[in-house]
C-alpha cells in the first residue's frame, strides 16, 4: 500500500528538508533551492534532488490550477463558481513510472466534480507509453522492465501486464502512423520490397529511395506467404496514399514470381525490375555441393562487379556454362532472371549505386534489427501482433537512415532510364 502525502515524497536526505513547494507569481513558478547544500552533495544525492524538483514543479502547477479555479485559500468571493473539496489518492506519471499523489479535488457550486487539466496531463498514459516504447525498442524485455525504472520515490512498480498493455497501445499507434502517412511529397525512383517471417506470419515491407538519396519506410502488409495478392494489396495501399504509379520506377525484388506479378499488376509497364543478386547467388548455391561454393561465389562476384553491362553479361554466361558441367539445376537457376540481375548495369548506374540497389540488403538491415529485438518475443498470438512489432521497429530504424551511397549519381541514372524508355517507345 502506498503511503499518503500532500506533497511529493523526498528520497534525498540531503535535500529533503530544504526543498519547498513552488510558489506562483504571475506567469512564473518559483522554487527556492539550497545552493550550498547542492554544491556540497555527492552526485547521487544531486540526481535524487533533480528528480524531486521535477515532482515538486508538477505538484505546484496542479495547485496553481486549483487556485485559478477557486481562488486562494480562505478568500471570500460571492461570485465563486467552484470550491475545494479535499483530496484523494491519485498518481502522476514521471520518469517512466507511476508515482502516488494526493490530488486536490474541486467541485462546482452545484456539486459536480471539476476535472483538473494539468493533473490529467501529468497522469496521461501517453507519457508512460513513450517510456515503454523507448525501453522496449532498446531491447528491454517486458519481464525485466520493472527493474530498469529509476526509483525516484515511492512509486508503483510497472508490472509485465501493464507494460504489455502500454506497448500494445503504443505499437498500434506506431503502425497506424506508418500506414496512414501521406506519400504525396516523396519523389521516389526506386522501391525495395522484401518479406520477413515472424513465426508463422509473413510481413511484406516496402522501402523507398527518393531522388535526393534519402530512404523512407513506405509501409507493410501481413499475409501467410509472399504471394502476389499481398504484394498487390501493399502497393495499392501505397498508391492510395499518394505513391505515383505513372512514372518508371526501379523495383528491387528477391526473385519471387509472386512479388514480380504484384508489382506488374499495379505499375504495369512502368515497373523496371532489378533482381536481388544476393538472393540469386544463394539460390544457385543451393543446388551445388559445398566443395564448389567458393569458386562459384567468386565467379559471380567478378561478373556482377564489372562496370560494363555487356562484359558482365558475357561473364555470367560463361559461369552458366561452367555450372552446366556440375549441376543442370544450378545453371538453369542462374540463367533464369540473369538479365534482371543486370538491370542497373544496363542503366549505367555508378558502382556506388549498384552496391546499394543491386540487393535487398538495405531493407534486410531493418529486418536484422527487428530479429535482434524480437528475440524477446516468445509467442506470436496473431498477425496483428506481428504487424505492430514490425511497424514499431521499422519506424525506429528509419530514424537512423542516411542518404544512400552514390546519391549524387542518381540524376545520371534517371537520364539513362528516360533515354531507354524513349528508345523503346520509338521502336514500338
Amino acid at each position: 500500500m502506498s503511503k499518503k502525502y500532500s506533497n511529493p515524497p523526498s528520497q534525498s536526505k540531503t535535500f529533503g528538508d530544504s526543498l519547498s513547494t513552488p510558489t506562483v507569481s504571475g506567469d512564473h513558478l518559483q522554487l527556492s533551492l539550497p545552493i550550498a547544500e547542492i554544491l556540497a552533495a555527492g552526485r547521487e544525492n544531486l540526481e535524487a534532488a533533480i528528480g524531486q524538483i521535477g515532482l515538486l514543479v508538477m505538484h505546484g502547477l496542479i495547485q496553481d490550477e486549483v487556485t485559478q479555479l477557486v481562488g486562494g485559500r480562505h478568500e471570500r468571493s460571492e461570485d465563486r463558481s467552484a470550491y475545494r473539496w479535499g483530496q484523494e489518492r491519485g498518481f502522476i506519471t514521471f520518469a517512466g513510472q507511476k508515482l502516488p499523489l494526493e490530488r486536490p479535488r474541486v467541485r462546482s457550486v452545484d456539486g459536480k466534480e471539476v476535472p483538473l487539466e494539468r493533473y490529467g496531463l501529468f497522469q496521461s498514459d501517453c507519457r508512460l507509453e513513450d517510456s515503454v516504447v523507448g525501453r522496449v525498442l532498446s531491447r528491454v524485455s517486458m519481464r525485466d522492465y520493472e527493474g530498469t525504472v529509476d526509483e525516484l520515490s515511492d512509486g508503483y512498480g510497472i508490472k509485465k501486464s501493464s507494460v504489455s498493455r502500454h506497448w500494445k497501445s503504443a505499437s498500434s499507434k506506431e503502425l497506424e502512423k506508418l500506414m496512414q502517412r501521406s506519400l504525396d511529397d516523396l519523389d521516389l525512383f526506386c522501391i525495395m520490397i522484401d518479406g520477413i517471417h515472424l513465426d508463422q506470419h509473413t510481413i511484406i515491407a516496402a522501402l523507398g529511395f527518393a531522388t535526393d538519396g534519402t530512404k523512407h519506410m513506405l509501409g507493410l502488409w501481413q499475409g501467410a506467404t509472399e504471394n502476389s495478392t499481398v504484394t498487390t494489396a501493399l502497393l495499392t495501399d501505397l498508391r492510395d496514399r499518394g505513391l505515383r504509379t505513372d512514372q518508371h520506377t526501379i523495383f528491387v525484388l528477391d526473385g519471387s514470381k509472386a512479388l514480380s506479378k504484384g508489382v506488374v499488376d499495379v505499375f504495369g509497364e512502368h515497373a523496371v525490375i532489378q533482381r536481388c543478386q544476393q538472393h540469386k547467388r544463394e539460390n544457385v548455391l543451393s543446388y551445388l555441393p559445398k566443395s564448389v561454393h567458393g569458386i562459384v561465389r567468386q565467379k559471380l562476384k567478378v561478373a556482377w562487379g564489372l562496370t560494363c553491362y555487356h562484359e558482365a553479361k558475357k561473364s555470367l554466361l560463361r559461369t552458366v556454362e561452367y555450372l552446366e558441367a556440375i549441376s543442370h539445376s544450378a545453371a538453369n537457376s542462374l540463367r533464369e532472371g540473369l538479365e534482371e540481375t543486370l538491370t542497373l548495369h544496363r542503366l549505367k548506374a555508378s558502382p556506388g549505386l549498384r552496391r546499394v540497389l543491386s540487393t535487398t540488403n538495405s531493407i534486410e538491415s531493418c529486418f536484422s534489427r527487428s530479429r535482434d529485438l524480437l528475440r524477446n518475443v516468445k509467442r506470436w498470438k496473431n498477425e496483428d501482433m506481428a504487424a505492430r512489432w514490425a511497424g514499431a521497429v521499422f519506424l525506429e530504424a528509419e530514424k537512423k537512415f542516411r542518404k544512400i551511397r552514390g546519391f549524387r549519381e542518381i540524376p545520371l541514372l534517371l537520364s539513362v532510364l528516360r533515354e531507354e524508355v524513349e528508345a523503346q517507345s520509338s521502336v514500338a
